[in-house]
């Protein structure tokens, strides 16, 4: 029977050997490649609800729309300054109930223009978190949860 060392069997796993510099994992590289915005793609069933939740209440404006056909689901994408959702009827695009943290410059500021929004579906406040951030955080009609932030500090 033939024994491993521990050099084999992470070759055996896929995984290289711990004695490779970091380095030469990259295939030569020495640079992590720079990663861009995240841009997060929210399911939605109701496109009237959608927009008077995202545009009507959140400020955020429609920056283009796409569909397959004039009967397909509507794919969409809205902006606000350098925020940017994609909203989707796919049904494979994603599931509803997530949530996405969105960083803002003057969270009193945003808090005040929604609660002078007056939106039926939603009055939220202002939360100081453990982690040093404070909050507003709306649910939309479809059940994905958005958390507006900045540090503590800010």
């Amino acid at each position: 029977m033939k024994r491993f060392s521990v050099r084999n069997r992470e070759k055996i796993k896929g995984l290289p050997p711990a004695s490779i510099p970091p380095e030469n994992l990259s295939h030569g590289c020495t640079t992590m490649p720079r990663l861009g915005a995240v841009t997060p793609i929210l399911r939605i069933f109701d496109i009237a609800k959608a927009r008077e939740f995202y545009v009507g209440f959140l400020g955020f404006e429609v920056q283009w729309e796409h569909r397959f056909a004039d009967d397909a689901p509507l794919y969409m994408a809205v902006g606000r300054d350098g925020c940017v959702l994609h909203l989707s009827e796919h049904h494979g695009d994603g599931a509803p109930g997530i949530a996405v943290r969105i960083e803002v410059e003057d969270i009193t500021a945003l808090h005040g223009e929604l609660i002078g929004k007056n939106y039926r579906f939603a009055r939220p406040g202002v939360e100081e978190t453990p982690w040093k951030t404070r909050e507003v955080s709306v649910a939309d009609p479809f059940g994905n949860r958005l958390h507006f932030y900045e540090d503590a500090a800010g």
